[in-house]
Parts: C-alpha cells; sequence; structure tokens
C-alpha cells in the first residue's frame, strides 16, 4: 500500500494486481457505462479469483457459466462489457477486508448485467442493498417515462462481519413532517434505499468540468457508513476525484486510479500537491 492517500496513473487492473489483499474498506466504483460496447481494452491474465468461484455459485438451478452463456446468446456485444468488468470485480473482491463493502455504481442498462455478476463471485448471501439515486435534472422524454435515477449495488465481503453505522450518515427531511414530532421532523430520517439527491450544479463551487461528475453528497454518505476514520478507500475509475474528496473531509486515507490524463489532471487540481502521486507504465496488451 502507498504510504498515504494517493492518485495513481495507469491501468486499474494491473493496479489492482499490485495492491495487498483484504486492504481495503471501501470500494466505490463508478465505472464508464457500457465501456465495453463502444470501447476494446485488453485485461490482463492471472487475476487472483474467489476460491471455487468458476461455475460453482447457482441460480434459480443453473451455473454461473450457464448464465454468462445464455447472456451471450440473449445480447451477442454482451461479452465485451462482461470480458472488461469481471476481472476488476474479482480484484475488488480479493482486495476487500473482512467488513468492507463494495459499492458498484451503473445505469439501468448495465445494472442487471453486473447483478449476476456480484452474486456469483461474491455470492448472493453477500447482497446488501440495491440502492436508487434519484434526481430531476435533463432532458424529458415525451415517449416513455423519463430515466432519471442510477443503481448503486451494494455487497460485502461477509455478512456476518461488515461494518455499518447509521448513525454516521446524513439524515433527510421528512415528506411528511407534520405526522412526526417536532424532535423528529427537525432531527430528519435515516436515507433508506432511494436517494434523491440533485446532481453537481453546473454552475456550483462543486463543478470541476469533468463531464461524469458525481455529487460529494453521495459518496460522503457511502463512506460514513461503511467504514471509520483511517480506513482506506478505493476508486479505481475515479474521474474527477470525488471520492477522494469525500473521504479526506472525513478523515478517511485514500486510492484514486484513472487511466485518463483529463481525470488525472482534475484530481490534481482538486485535491492538491499534498497527495502523493505516481505513474504506472502500461503493460503490453495480452
Amino acid at each position: 500500500m502507498p504510504p498515504t492517500s494517493s492518485i495513481l496513473h495507469g491501468n486499474n487492473l494491473d493496479i489492482l494486481a499490485s495492491l495487498p489483499d483484504e486492504s481495503i474498506t471501501v470500494v466505490y466504483i463508478d465505472p464508464p457505462f457500457n465501456t465495453g460496447r463502444t470501447q476494446n481494452r485488453h485485461t490482463t491474465t492471472g487475476v487472483r479469483s474467489k476460491p471455487g468461484f468458476s461455475g460453482s455459485v447457482g441460480f434459480q438451478g443453473k451455473s454461473y457459466q450457464r448464465i454468462r452463456g445464455e447472456l451471450r446468446a440473449y445480447d451477442d456485444s454482451f461479452d465485451d462489457y462482461w470480458r472488461f468488468l469481471e476481472p476488476r470485480l474479482l480484484e475488488a473482491w480479493r482486495l476487500l477486508a473482512e467488513d468492507g463493502t463494495l459499492y458498484l455504481h451503473l445505469d439501468y442498462r448495465e445494472a442487471h448485467y453486473a447483478k449476476v455478476m456480484l452474486d456469483a463471485i461474491f455470492g448472493r448471501e453477500c447482497f446488501l442493498n440495491e440502492l436508487i439515486w434519484a434526481y430531476d435534472y435533463g432532458a424529458k422524454s415525451t415517449r416513455r417515462w423519463p430515466t432519471k435515477h442510477d443503481t448503486i449495488l451494494v455487497y460485502v465481503k461477509d455478512p456476518a462481519k461488515y461494518h455499518f453505522d447509521s448513525s454516521a450518515v446524513d439524515r433527510e427531511p421528512y415528506m411528511a413532517p407534520g405526522l412526526v414530532t417536532p424532535e423528529k421532523a427537525e432531527r430528519g430520517k435515516l436515507p433508506t434505499d432511494v436517494w434523491w439527491h440533485t446532481i453537481v450544479s453546473p454552475t456550483g463551487k462543486e463543478k470541476t468540468g469533468y463531464p461524469t461528475q458525481k455529487p460529494v453528497g453521495i459518496l460522503r454518505r457511502i463512506i460514513a457508513a461503511s467504514s471509520r476514520e483511517g480506513d482506506w478507500v478505493l476508486d479505481f475509475f475515479a474521474g474527477s476525484g470525488t471520492t477522494g474528496d469525500a473521504a479526506r473531509q472525513l478523515g478517511r486515507n485514500f486510492l484514486l486510479v484513472d487511466r485518463n490524463p483529463q481525470a488525472i489532471e482534475v484530481m490534481r487540481a482538486r485535491l492538491g500537491d499534498d497527495v502523493h502521486y505516481r505513474e504506472f507504465p502500461e503493460s503490453e496488451p495480452a
């Protein structure tokens, strides 16, 4: 592990392979939606997987390998996305500590594929939540219900040992405050699995200019609930660095990984020169 919070520039699969087992408390990743359908990225071999992983997990009486084959037949562009995401999720499983939690942020087009993968990699008993981040901004379709939410799948390394502290998270206003006592209305309620939160304002101070930037409030809630001060938080599709910003505000250590020079530039400007930076040379394609 690096000696301090760090920005790591390079291929995330290569960098993940260099990190020690069970060293991370929270992994949050927001991979590019539909990445495998529009880009060809190489994967490396030799990723250490969960023992007995291949074909070992049942789903309605079917093996993991059979599910993968059926999805491949259903959608002939599925293979690219699966090959891109699967080895990275295996590394996330390896890196999580026993009390660790994975948050995988996706849109509606890929969430069902990823759910099958995560059930197989982590085990269905390790599924904790499907979070819905709902917002109301942007164009409105008149030919279908407008799509205004993202999905965040939450899995834990060990369902008997994971850390979760609901008292540490921010509270929300009651939608009907007149139905509760004034004391409860003033305090607010604990969030459920549906989070109403605005996007990053195009004119707000939080805006970095990075196109896929997520609100720091979303990451603060995740990190506050699933880690403690001094724990390590990892984001290996780090983009604008929101995960690092939230982790630092909460007193956590963080590792931010990205291969995009624009993302690295935005993160270094946002987080300052006191954050350790290291560049990893790209490995040769397999």
